[in-house]
């Protein structure tokens, strides 16, 4: 996805929680053998495989070259190919489009391409199930960062787009879409790496918050905002990071 500097390896290793809590978005998807999925954001694949193990037929698309390639390596059988869904045009039509933790890293201004791709994908009787990040979504995080660069001279700005449901439902619709479902929702997340964790998890998810940063001014960042959070987000043994979710369905 725009804007960071993915490496897969890291990603699988110290931030599965990403697909494991994706596990009950593919449930709500709920595919069924010789459907045609179109995994939008697949990452490293792996919640592409567990849609394939219902016999649907799935192909994987990630703007990530690495995320792609490490994809690939894992699941060799499986489609994946690099496109950005705001311009994508699938080769067939497809009974369902999905996303996990994905839509998130494109600007809401792009938001209308990424549901016309959606929608031109999908049959007459297709769905769209997804989950992102919603309104509210790691805002303590964020106000951290973006109050500790601000103190040292840098002008940051939010990354991501976090929309609410009131926002985003009438983006949806005004594609032929019917939303069926929507879901805004607090999801405390736990994080790998024991007092390492939010640091790691900023130094996956936040390198726009970074550009233009000294590199010796990083580290200082990053003790400060985890003395800023540790009170409310630090439980002495795990970072608990501030996750708001929104979720959706929506058919044709």
């Amino acid at each position: 996805m725009p804007g960071n500097d993915w490496d897969p390896d890291d990603y699988d290793d110290r931030h599965g929680f990403v697909h494991e809590h994706g596990q009950s978005v593919v449930d709500l998807l709920d595919p069924h053998p010789g459907e045609q999925v179109l995994d939008v954001g697949c990452g490293t694949g792996h919640l592409t495989a567990e849609i394939a193990d219902s016999g649907a037929e799935v192909v994987g698309i990630d703007a990530s070259a690495e995320m792609v390639a490490q994809a690939r390596d894992a699941y060799p059988t499986l489609t994946f190919e690099q496109a950005d869904v705001r311009s994508y045009t699938a080769d067939r039509p497809f009974d369902a489009v999905f996303s996990n933790a994905a839509l998130h890293w494109i600007p809401g201004e792009d938001h209308d391409a990424v549901l016309s791709t959606v929608a031109d994908a999908l049959t007459e009787s297709g769905r769209f199930v997804a989950e992102f990040g919603g309104q509210g979504n790691v805002a303590a995080i964020t106000d951290a960062l973006i109050a500790e660069l601000d103190v040292r001279g840098y002008d940051a700005s939010r990354p991501w787009y976090f929309p609410s449901i009131g926002e985003y439902a009438p983006r949806v619709e005004a594609h032929g879409l019917e939303l069926q479902f929507s879901r805004l929702f607090d999801r405390p997340t736990p994080l790998d790496g024991g007092e390492e964790g939010l640091r790691n998890w900023i130094e996956m998810f936040g390198d726009e918050f970074f550009a233009g940063v000294d590199d010796s001014e990083q580290a200082a960042v990053l003790s400060a905002v985890e003395d800023r959070l540790r009170p409310t987000l630090f439980d002495g043994d795990t970072w608990v990071a501030d996750y708001r979710r929104l979720r959706l369905v929506a058919g044709r």
